[in-house]
């Protein structure tokens, strides 16, 4: 799938493929709208909402996860950083950044906080392993020092608990005025 480059390409995409999971009990779009809701909750810049909101962008744009031999445990599609770069050009680095820094922090969390794997999804725990797993000392102090480290561990605590098979809350379009606020203008 080609990468979105517009805010109507972003909404597309998830109105087109936000019905597929990813291991998980909830769709990308109720994830994604979960986590949105829960920044929101939490007072966050309109930013770090519209990080929430598109933060697993990069599962679509890569598209590994419908591969026949895709194994949770083993590949890492490196989404991460995949969706840093759609949302760069769209938003720029307040979005972006978060998005870029969410697995660390998963992998931060999962060596400074050792509890907090087992609050992990069961997909969550598998991707951990291929996503590089715990951290070292001196990658655990080079990321505490990072300008991003507060909001990318902000995003991961949403991403984390945004898979709620109970929770409806609203729609992607709810959201459209705050992400058209933010998007730079097209070149």
């Amino acid at each position: 799938m080609s990468a979105p480059a517009s805010v109507d390409e972003l909404f597309e995409l998830y109105e087109l493929r936000g019905h597929e999971r990813y291991g998980e009990d909830v769709s990308q779009l109720e994830h994604a709208l979960q986590c949105a809701a829960l920044a929101r909750h939490h007072h966050a810049s309109d930013e770090l909402i519209t990080a929430a909101l598109f933060h697993d962008v990069g599962h679509f744009v890569v598209d590994l996860q419908g591969a026949e031999d895709f194994n949770f445990e083993r590949d890492d599609d490196d989404h991460q950083a995949v969706g840093a770069r759609v949302l760069a050009p769209i938003f720029g680095p307040l979005v972006a950044q978060p998005v870029a820094l969410h697995v660390t922090a998963k992998r931060w969390r999962c060596t400074r906080e050792p509890a907090y794997v087992d609050q992990l999804s069961p997909t969550s725990r598998a991707t951990l392993r291929a996503q590089g797993g715990l951290l070292t000392n001196d990658e655990c102090e080079r990321f505490e020092a990072h300008p991003g480290f507060a909001t990318a561990l902000a995003l991961r605590g949403w991403d984390d608990t945004a898979k709620q098979t109970e929770f409806v809350l609203g729609s992607l379009r709810d959201y459209e005025q705050l992400v058209r606020n933010l998007a730079r203008p097209p070149r």
